[in-house]
Parts: C-alpha cells; sequence; structure tokens
C-alpha cells in the first residue's frame, strides 16, 4: 500500500518544516520584526555544517549546536547595530531593510563559496530503513528527530524559562511587560538571536539531506513564510501546526497529482495566498505564547 510511505514522508517533511519556521514566528510574535534574512540564516547554518564536515570529519548533527551557537551571537549583535534602529520605523522599511542584508549574504556567499551545489555526506545519509512495505532515510530521519527535540526545547523555554516567560509576556502585552520591570530592549534582542541560532540549526540539519547553494534561502524563506501565515502571524504553536499541514499538502500533490513533485512546490505559495484570503489571522492566530 502506499499509505505508509506517504504519511511517513508527510512527516519527515513537516519535522522539518516546522524547525525552519520556528524561528521566523518567534522573531516576529516578540520583535514584531518579519525577518526577510531568515532564509539565509539557515543558508549559513548550512554551510556551516558542511565545511565542519568536509574540512575536519564533525557530523552536521554534531555540529549543529556550534553553527547554533555562531547564529545566536550574529543575531543578537545584528540586532543591536541594525535592526534595534528600525523597530519603530514603518513595517515596510523593516522588510527592506532585512531583504537587502538577505541579498548581501547570498551574493557573498555566492563570492565567497562559488554558486556550486555542495552537500554534507555522513555516511547513514544514503542509507535507508524498511519497514514493511515503506523506506525510512536515515538521513531525512535524523534531521526530523533533530527538528522534534529542537521544537521540544524551545517550547520548554517558552513555558518554563525567565526568559521565555518574558517573551510570551511581551508578545502578549508590551506596556504590561514594561510595568513589570521586564527589560524590553534584552528581551528582544535574546528573542532575534535565539530566532537566528535556530535557523542556524535548521540549516546545519539540512545538510545532508537537500544540496547547499548560496541562494537556497529565498526557497526556504517562502516555505516558512507561507507556514508562519498559514498557522497565525507570530504564533509557535501554530507554526507547528502550519508545518504540519504544509508538509502533508506538499506529499499528497507529490503523490496523487499528475507531475506532482514539480507542481508540490508551489503549493506553499497557494497555501499563502488561500489564507490571506480566507483567514488572514490563520489556524491558531498571532500569540507566541501558544
Amino acid at each position: 500500500m502506499l499509505l505508509p510511505q506517504v504519511l511517513i514522508d508527510s512527516l519527515l517533511l513537516s519535522g522539518l518544516y516546522a524547525l525552519m519556521a520556528l524561528g521566523l514566528a518567534l522573531s516576529f510574535g516578540v520583535t514584531n520584526v518579519l525577518n526577510f534574512a531568515h532564509g539565509e540564516a539557515i543558508m549559513l547554518g548550512a554551510y556551516g555544517a558542511f565545511f565542519m564536515f568536509s574540512m575536519f570529519g564533525i557530523d552536521p548533527l554534531l555540529a549543529l549546536p556550534i553553527v547554533a551557537l555562531i547564529g545566536f551571537g550574529a543575531g543578537y549583535l545584528l540586532f543591536e547595530t541594525l535592526l534595534r534602529r528600525a523597530l519603530h520605523a514603518p513595517q515596510i522599511n523593516q522588510i527592506l531593510l532585512t531583504f537587502g542584508i538577505g541579498l548581501i549574504l547570498s551574493n557573498g556567499a555566492e563570492i565567497a563559496f562559488s554558486p556550486d551545489m555542495r552537500s554534507a555526506n555522513p555516511a547513514y545519509a544514503s542509507k535507508a530503513i524498511l519497514i514493511g512495505s515503506a523506506f525510512v532515510p536515515v538521513g531525512r530521519l535524523a534531521a526530523c528527530v533533530v527538528a522534534v527535540v529542537l521544537s521540544a526545547a524551545l517550547l520548554w523555554w517558552l513555558h518554563r524559562t525567565e526568559y521565555g516567560r518574558a517573551c510570551r509576556a511581551v508578545a502578549q502585552n508590551r506596556l504590561a511587560a514594561t510595568l513589570s520591570a521586564i527589560n524590553l530592549n534584552n528581551v528582544y534582542a535574546v528573542a532575534f538571536g535565539l530566532s537566528i541560532a535556530i535557523a542556524a540549526a535548521t540549516g546545519a540539519a539540512l545538510s545532508s539531506v537537500t544540496p547547499v547553494t548560496p541562494f537556497m534561502g529565498f526557497h526556504l524563506l517562502v516555505k516558512a513564510f507561507a507556514i508562519v501565515v498559514l498557522g497565525g502571524m507570530g504564533s509557535v504553536g501554530g507554526a507547528l501546526i502550519g508545518a504540519l499541514l504544509l508538509g502533508f499538502l506538499e506529499t499528497l500533490v507529490a503523490y496523487f497529482v499528475p507531475d506532482g513533485i514539480g507542481w508540490a512546490e508551489g503549493v506553499a505559495f497557494a497555501v499563502l495566498f488561500a489564507v490571506l484570503i480566507l483567514r488572514p489571522g490563520g489556524v491558531a492566530g498571532r500569540a507566541v505564547h501558544q
């Protein structure tokens, strides 16, 4: 039967999509800045994991914490030096700023690394587990497990730590958070740094299951943006639901629509248009505390 394979592929894809969108949902939910350079952060994380593997033999999954830590520092610094100045500017200014940063990063990566496709290839990346009549690619399974663990860790952080609760408070009511002596500027920087760390970790997880190129970021940004809109702008819980829905929709189209592999790439755009027209608030609404 085809159904078990469809379910497996859908779940593996949804896990990766969830990790891809969580950072974007977190940064927008807390800072209200829509980061159009999010895809380039994923791209740089993928390159970081690739070079650690090719130069030092470090498995991409073992390189992930290092890449995420560097991503956090870079995101924190980026917010403090550039984005804080645009925090209260019109949103179009913020979009143009982050879009410009993304263009600089992607073109800089092309100059530094060449446009050639790369991929980390640990031994398990090309193996598969047979479960009944269904195949489970080990590389994608490992990446999905990482995505699930990091998603659970982010939800735990939001609900159980001081900074996590501060982020939720700021997302719900900035004035009340200020009156509660929460340092908004520090919370903004930490939340944005964490969103870049998650993006870089996503890139590390993807480095062994998808080609790494300087321009992979825009494609990933569109999918992450569609998931965030589908789940509700700024809702972390909604992003998880949106990732699951998009993963299943793309897999169903790929399997059951003629020439479906090509059409599946357009599902994110179709979902984005449909949600913006029919349900602008998304399935969960805007709230990072969910």
